[in-house]
């Protein structure tokens, strides 16, 4: 039986395990032995997200995202540039929680007639 790490090394193995969803997300993101800052996150997948980081933050660092209403999630620092930072959870997101927060920050798809 494999453990959560193991399940996320696996579909980590595979191009991007899940896609990630444009999004814009007011959230504070922790880096280890640091304090919580404000950020915004601006895409979000069950394996990850990318975020806003004004301070420099380098592969491997362990930080904390915390969305409103959920506890911190656990991720690692994959990449830094131009003051967005991608991270990957150290444990994958629940299908149904990302699915809840999808819902609760996507814009509504607005369709137009050309009537």
């Amino acid at each position: 039986m494999f453990d959560t790490r193991d399940r996320y090394e696996l579909a980590a193995q595979e191009d991007r395990c899940a896609p990630r969803t444009r999004i814009t997300i007011p959230s504070q993101l922790r880096v280890s032995g640091g304090r919580a800052f404000q950020t915004v996150v601006h895409d979000l997948s069950i394996s990850g997200f990318s975020a806003t980081s004004i301070s420099r933050m380098h592969p491997g660092q362990i930080c904390w995202l915390t969305l409103p209403g959920l506890e911190s999630l656990m991720a690692e620092v994959v990449w830094w540039e131009n003051s967005i930072a991608g991270c990957a959870f150290y444990d994958l997101l629940s299908p149904i929680v990302h699915d809840n927060i999808l819902a609760r920050y996507q814009a509504p798809t607005v369709f137009r007639s050309v009537l």
